[in-house]
């Protein structure tokens, strides 16, 4: 019952559809947004977004196995896939910040990721998200979009040069219109 309403909770506080478009000018540079060492997914190896991603399109999610919103892997799949040699890369942040909807261990969410969707595109090490606890990464996020995630699959956009464009809530499926056309427009 306790799940059911931190649930009902956090989808309340969602915007459906919400995206924010930002101020590029007033932002950091791209060393300083994106100059963070991340773990990737199930490993030990740490890499440097910034210098590994420069001159990329990046769509930056925090995702969860158990929520309503999961099956947007496949989707965030597609788009990599379409995309990906025009310069985009989708990163994927396992969270289990809300409801407890990413309980497994990074081996068990790499396995579902890759068998049940069939998950190409770059995953990194469970991140907390949430503004109160937010890893280095989500606190650069959230601060210069002027917002944390408030539930599993909120996505980030920042352009080749480094910065955020738009935030965008985890009721925008990654097929969407003004998603999909804000992409084709950075590549």
């Amino acid at each position: 019952m306790k799940n059911l309403f931190v649930l009902l909770m956090g989808l309340l506080s969602l915007r459906p559809g919400s995206s924010v478009a930002l101020d590029q000018q007033n932002q950091p540079d791209a060393v300083n947004l994106l100059d963070v060492n991340v773990r990737t997914l199930n490993d030990s190896k740490e890499i440097n977004l910034s210098k590994e991603y420069a001159g990329k399109v990046i769509l930056i999610v925090n995702t969860a196995s158990k929520c309503a919103f999961t099956s947007q892997y496949e989707g965030l799949e597609e788009l990599y896939a379409r995309y990906k040699e025009k310069g985009l890369v989708v990163l994927g942040f396992p969270s289990n910040d809300f409801a407890n909807q990413e309980p497994g261990t990074e081996e068990q969410i790499k396995t579902f990721c890759r068998l049940t969707y069939g998950v190409k595109f770059p995953m990194f090490g469970k991140t907390r998200v949430s503004e109160k606890y937010a890893d280095e990464l989500y606190k650069r996020l959230g601060e210069t979009a002027g917002e944390y995630p408030a539930w599993n699959f909120h996505k980030y956009l920042i352009n080749r040069d480094g910065k955020l464009v738009a935030s965008y809530s985890s009721f925008t499926s990654p097929q969407s219109s003004r998603l999909v056309s804000k992409i084709e427009s950075l590549l």
